[in-house]
């Protein structure tokens, strides 16, 4: 049994065995229909609950297809359907009925603590499908889909992240030290991830940089990332945070400073971080980035079941 919470908990031989099962995987679905089983059907019976303390669109929807391709089933829950939102239940007890009910249990939460603790109290694999401290299944899916653009070894990259130092860049700068690629971010001076993490990746000898300008972060990049100024709950002065990243959008001037064959991805949901006309331009390979959420969330719930 294995938990997939943060992608510097696991080794980089692991991380790469879910990118080429997923890559096989996707091979093999080119004639199948959305909830047509993998032939192998890996995960018959097994049964994913997932639950959403937050807004989700992609995360929810290919998941549920995931589990299903495997061969098993889901059910998601609302939080203020359970005894455990309005303090009727413990969370350790509820952690036990899951546990004696399903196979797997998926979280997207605004609390990195309720993460670890349902983490000590769960018998069965624990997914972060988001919290504020990272968002793991979106970066090894980008990752996955940037190697199948770009046909390379990710380690052969330069990357950049423009925008806020958020749970998603988290994710991406963990990832950097995982397989060895150069990281540019380019964020106001007030916006730099936190101390903590930066030391961490300075102990890891990671090859990252800072810059306070967008278009000198963007110099030379093979693939420039972005996300929301505003974060979902986000509870900072909105006006004043957008101000300040006023200069951080990603416009065509920016991405003509990476290079000629640069691509550009975008978590979504979108906002003013990113122009139409990079967004819906031929660089933009944010739906590809989407779909392939499915493809690698199958492997991780394989990993989590020790089925890889």
């Amino acid at each position: 049994m294995n938990h997939f919470i943060n992608i510097k908990d696991i080794s980089t031989f692991k991380l790469r065995k879910i990118i080429s099962d997923a890559k096989n995987r996707k091979n093999k679905r080119k004639y199948l229909n959305a909830l047509d089983a993998d032939k192998d059907a890996p995960l018959k019976g097994k049964f994913l609950i997932q639950m959403f303390e937050k807004s989700s669109l992609r995360t929810r929807i290919s998941f549920y297809l995931a589990i299903r391709q495997l061969g098993g089933s889901a059910l998601t829950l609302r939080p203020d359907e359970l005894h455990l939102s309005k303090g009727g239940e413990s969370l350790s007890d509820t952690a036990k009925i899951l546990s004696t009910y399903g196979n797997i249990f998926m979280l997207r939460t605004d609390s990195d603590k309720k993460i670890e603790e349902f983490r000590n109290y769960l018998k069965i694999p624990l997914i972060n499908a988001l919290s504020p401290g990272g968002h793991p299944l979106q970066i090894l899916s980008d990752i996955f889909t940037i190697e199948e653009i770009k046909k390379k070894n990710i380690s052969k990259l330069n990357i950049c992240w423009i925008g806020d130092s958020n749970n998603v860049l988290n994710s991406l700068i963990e990832a950097s030290i995982r397989f060895s690629f150069k990281l540019n971010i380019g964020c106001p001076k007030k916006y730099k991830p936190t101390t903590s993490l930066l030391q961490w990746v300075k102990k890891n000898k990671g090859k990252l940089n800072i810059f306070h300008d967008a278009q000198k972060a963007a110099n030379n990049a093979d693939v420039i990332l972005t996300d929301k100024v505003i974060s979902m709950n986000d509870t900072v002065n909105k006006a004043k945070k957008i101000k300040d990243f006023k200069k951080f959008q990603v416009n065509s001037n920016v991405m003509k400073q990476g290079n000629r064959d640069c691509i550009f991805l975008h978590c979504l949901p979108r906002g003013s971080e990113v122009t139409d006309e990079v967004f819906f331009g031929k660089q933009s390979k944010v739906w590809q980035q989407a779909l392939n959420r499915v493809y690698v969330q199958k492997s991780i719930l394989l990993y989590c079941f020790d089925k890889l």
